[in-house]
C-alpha cells in the first residue's frame, strides 16, 4: 500500500443536536503496516473517529481516504474486505457457536444468499487458531467469559481479511494474560502487513505497542506521529491535564501517572 493507509483532510463532523462541533478541521494520515494508537481521554472523539473512518458515520466537510481513495467511493462489500472493526461491548443478541459468529466475518467475501464453504470455514478455523480459541468453536457465543468473547470478536473481523483493523478500547475489562493476548495478536498482524488502528484511554497499552500514535482531546489532535515522539511526558501530561512520567528500564518504556487528590481543577502540576 502506497501513501496513507487512512488519511483525513479538514473533516468536520457534528453530532445531531449538539451545539458545537466534535471534530473541526480534523487532519491526520495513519501510515500502512503501523500499529496506531488512538490515545486520549474519555470523551475526546476516539471512538467517533473510527466510526467515521468506518463510514458509519458522514463527516460534515472535508475528506477521508482509504488506501488514497475516497472512503465514499467504496461500496458496502468493498469496503468489509478492505476494513474489520472490533466494537467496544458489541451486542451478541443470539446464540450463535463461536464458529458460526466467527463465518459472519466471511460475508463480504459471499455472494447475496451464498452460504459460507469449505474455504470460509477453514479460513475461520485458522484465525480461532490464531488467537488461540480453537478449542472453543463449537461452544456457545453466550457462554464465554468477557475476555473469551473479545478473542472471538478480533477472529471475526481478522475472517474477513481485511487490510485496515479498527479496534475499539479492544484491552478494557480485560485480565492481564488476555491482555497481553490481545496485544500480541495486533503486533502479528502489523508484522504481516496489516495497519492496526486501536483506541485506549491507557498510555501503558500504547508505549507496549504502538509505533504510531495520535493524542486527542475534545475533538484535536494534539499530537501525531512515531509513538517514540509523539508518547513523551510532557505530551501525555498536556492530553489527560495530569503529571505522567515515563521511565525507562531494561528492556521497555513504563508510564507512571500521579494522582494529585487534592488537585480539585485538574492541572498539570
Amino acid at each position: 500500500m502506497n501513501g496513507p493507509a487512512i488519511s483525513l483532510s479538514n473533516v468536520d463532523f457534528q453530532y445531531g443536536g449538539q451545539h458545537r462541533r466534535l471534530f473541526e478541521g480534523l487532519t491526520l494520515d495513519i501510515p500502512p503496516g503501523t500499529i496506531t494508537a488512538i490515545l486520549g481521554p474519555n470523551g475526546s472523539g476516539k471512538t467517533t473517529l473510527l466510526h467515521l473512518i468506518l463510514g458509519l458515520h458522514t463527516p460534515d466537510d472535508g475528506v477521508i481516504l482509504l488506501a488514497r481513495r475516497p472512503r465514499h467511493q467504496y461500496h458496502r462489500r468493498a469496503l468489509g474486505k478492505l476494513i474489520g472493526l472490533v466494537s467496544q461491548n458489541e451486542a451478541l443478541p443470539f446464540n450463535f457457536s463461536v464458529l458460526d459468529y466467527v463465518l459472519l466475518g466471511r460475508a463480504p467475501h459471499l455472494r447475496m444468499l451464498q452460504t459460507p464453504g469449505r474455504d470460509d470455514v477453514a479460513i475461520a478455523r485458522q484465525v480461532l487458531t490464531e488467537v488461540g480459541m480453537q478449542a472453543f468453536a463449537d461452544r456457545s457465543i453466550q457462554s464465554l467469559s468477557g475476555g473469551e468473547r473479545q478473542l472471538v470478536m478480533i477472529a471475526r473481523a481478522l475472517a474477513q481479511r481485511p487490510r485496515i483493523l479498527l479496534l475499539d478500547e479492544p484491552t478494557s475489562h480485560l485480565d492481564v494474560g488476555n491482555r497481553g493476548r490481545v496485544l500480541r495478536i495486533m503486533a502479528d498482524q502489523a508484522e504481516r502487513g496489516i495497519t492496526v488502528v486501536f483506541t485506549t484511554h491507557e498510555p501503558a497499552i500504547a508505549v507496549e505497542v504502538a509505533s504510531y500514535a495520535v493524542l486527542m482531546r475534545a475533538g484535536d489532535a494534539l499530537a501525531v506521529g512515531p509513538a517514540g515522539r509523539v508518547l513523551t511526558a510532557e505530551n501525555l501530561s498536556r492530553t489527560y491535564r495530569a503529571r505522567v512520567d515515563i521511565v525507562d528500564v531494561p528492556g521497555r518504556r513504563v508510564v507512571v501517572p500521579h494522582y494529585d487528590l487534592d488537585d480539585n481543577e485538574g492541572e498539570v502540576k
